[in-house]
């Protein structure tokens, strides 16, 4: 199967298409820790918080040139929905439900941590993070892969670092924490697909897009203004 990928959730606005085939002809059968092969064929990363808008559909169409296929022959599509700020999380889910819905596909949202979590071999407690600006982070916590804690957003001196031995996202904020780093450090197109292959390969009906905000937005109506 043919998955385009797509996570505007942090400064780095990535787009890819990978390929996506079950580890058994009846991946409805399979135990969730089955294998599948999960390929990149193309991924296009521009880090720019302010570009997403404008680099975002260009970097799909340069992905589906380099994979040498149409978007007719996508099969899925699969977007981070968050945490993020929401500017970014708008374009990413607003493109990725447009190409759905043109293509007749799926669109399948996945908290954009999890994505991260996927590209970082397992381990008994991984620590997610990622900027969420106002000197906070987004946060998340990992037991060999699933996740037990989060998401959330905290300053980073509000997240207790004792239960993880590793972490991984942000360059600029894993540093507040004594723990050996991993690169990951942004969803991959990959990651992204990995925690959604087991919908994409049961044919499961997605669920709506939702975002991962996790707090409410700087902009007020004149009666929120007032209380």
């Amino acid at each position: 199967m043919l998955v385009l990928a797509i996570d505007t959730s942090t400064p780095a606005v990535t787009a890819g298409v990978v390929s996506l085939s079950a580890s058994s002809p009846d991946p409805v059968s399979l135990d969730a820790e089955s294998p599948d092969t999960v390929e990149t064929l193309a991924v296009r990363v521009t880090v720019n918080p302010r570009a997403h808008a404008e680099v975002l559909t260009p970097h799909v169409l340069e992905c589906l040139a380099e994979a040498g296929i149409t978007p007719a022959e996508l099969n899925a599509v699969v977007v981070g929905v968050g945490p993020g700020p929401y500017t970014g999380l708008r374009v990413g889910m607003a493109t990725g439900a447009a190409f759905g819905d043109a293509l007749g596909v799926p669109v399948y949202g996945v908290c954009s941590l999890d994505a991260i979590a996927a590209a970082v071999p397992t381990t008994p407690s991984l620590l997610v993070v990622t900027d969420a600006r106002r000197r906070e982070i987004y946060w998340a916590r990992y037991d060999r892969g699933v996740r037990v804690e989060g998401p959330a957003v905290n300053s980073a001196g509000d997240v207790d670092p004792s239960p993880s031995t590793l972490i991984a996202g942000s360059a600029s904020h894993v540093d507040f924490f004594d723990l050996p780093v991993d690169p990951a450090e942004t969803p991959s197109p990959a990651g992204l697909v990995t925690v959604a292959a087991r919908e994409i390969l049961a044919g499961s009906v997605p669920a709506p897009l939702e975002p991962l905000y996790l707090r409410r937005p700087d902009a007020k109506t004149l009666a929120e203004r007032g209380k």
